[in-house]
């Protein structure tokens, strides 16, 4: 200690003196066999696989990137047939909980709903996760619209089956293939808030489901996962002006985006915190919405024309504004578009999203979990120091 200098004072050195990284932006806390995000080559690696040839195609299933992310490897035809049965069963056994949830498939929010309705969940075994997730993400969007949960249908794979339990019809075979192509390419993306939430619960030691339930809780932020809705909302908005399922008028998109930019509000599906370029998995989904466009046409054709000239214009006028900060079409943009056109309603797009996350969740518990090392990282107190007074009978105040 430096002559005439308290401890208190040291202590306020050392603090300034050490780098500050809010956010933690930049900042490295563990070393991953999972994924990689490249911000400035807008490439996403899922465990050793480029997301736009693992899901570009749509013939990766979900059980496929869960036995990829839980396994180390696309699993084999009979791994894969048995990854659908323990999903499946999951789905199954949480369906046998839902009179057992007290209010929480009664909460107006998806996902309050479905964090309250994890909490439930006895075991932590992945596979009873996964299913447990996407029985109580469709049930809940059910019962918001005054219908009754659909029971599972274990034969099914966990895409076909979640559209068919959340719309209480049948998933058409394009249809499903579209929404496992959504799936596998959320099904994790490096060290995101609710990824991170989840390691750090595990690393405290506790359990998958804490981990799980906090994971759902940041991924339901706006600044998270909460998008896509709202994209569906400013496409609505623009597309009123040409009429029933057209294209906007010259300058419509343009002109309501500036609106919206003079007014102070952020463009919903533009920029994100990582990418410089365009998100790699705006390109899937986009590719996956043009198949469905294919195969049934009409409203789901003029809505992918109505998205691309909302985002040709939104680009334009974000670069005119921040030269300097690329901002352009970020994951969210299509997935609004994707699941609006496989029917599911905007309420359950950020459930859907934890249907796919929670793939990469429980990936992350694992590795944590081999690290055993808490996550315990340092903040700079930038509050006063009260001074020591001495009382008369010696004492401090």
């Amino acid at each position: 200690m430096m002559p005439n200098m308290s401890s208190a004072e040291v202590i306020g050195m050392k603090d300034t003196a050490a780098p500050l990284a809010s956010g933690l932006e930049g900042v490295v806390v563990a070393e991953t066999r999972l994924s990689e995000v490249d911000g400035e080559r807008g490439r996403l690696t899922l465990a050793g696989h480029d997301v736009e040839e693992l899901a570009g195609d749509g013939e990766v299933t979900f059980e496929d990137v869960c036995g990829l992310l839980w396994g180390g490897a696309l699993p084999s035809a009979a791994e894969r047939e048995a990854l659908r049965g323990a999903i499946a069963e999951g789905r199954v056994r949480a369906f046998a909980l839902l009179d057992r949830l007290g209010d929480a498939l009664a909460a107006r929010d998806g996902m309050d709903a479905l964090r309250a309705a994890v909490a439930h969940l006895g075991g932590g075994a992945p596979a009873a996760i996964a299913g447990a997730i996407a029985t109580f993400a469709a049930a809940w969007s059910r019962r918001a619209a005054g219908e009754a949960p659909v029971a599972p249908d274990p034969a099914l794979r966990l895409s076909a089956d979640y559209l068919r339990m959340a719309r209480g019809a049948a998933a058409s075979e394009a249809e499903a293939r579209e929404l496992d192509t959504y799936l596998v390419t959320v099904s994790d993306h490096g060290m995101n808030a609710s990824t991170f939430a989840a390691r750090v619960v595990t690393s405290t030691g506790s359990d998958a489901i804490s981990a799980v339930v906090a994971a759902i809780g940041a991924l339901k932020g706006p600044l998270h996962g909460g998008a896509p809705g709202p994209v569906l909302d400013m496409l609505d908005a623009i597309g009123e002006a040409a009429g029933e399922g057209g294209a906007p008028p010259a300058g419509g998109a343009e002109r309501w985006i500036q609106a919206e930019l003079a007014a102070g509000r952020r463009i919903m599906g533009m920029g994100h915190r990582i990418y410089r370029v365009r998100d790699p998995r705006a390109a899937v989904l986009e590719r996956a919405i043009e198949r469905l466009a294919r195969t049934a046409g009409g409203v789901r054709g003029a809505r992918l024309a109505l998205a691309r000239a909302v985002e040709r214009a939104a680009e334009a006028a974000l670069r005119a504004r921040h030269p300097d900060r690329p901002l352009r079409a970020n994951v969210e943009f299509y997935t609004a578009v994707l699941l609006d056109a496989l029917g599911l309603p905007r309420s359950l797009f950020s459930p859907t999203f934890a249907v796919g996350r929670v793939a990469g969740w429980c990936a992350h518990i694992d590795e944590q979990r081999r690290v055993g090392r808490l996550i315990r990282p340092s903040s700079r107190y930038i509050g006063g120091v009260r001074p020591r007074v001495d009382t008369p009978q010696g004492g401090l105040i």
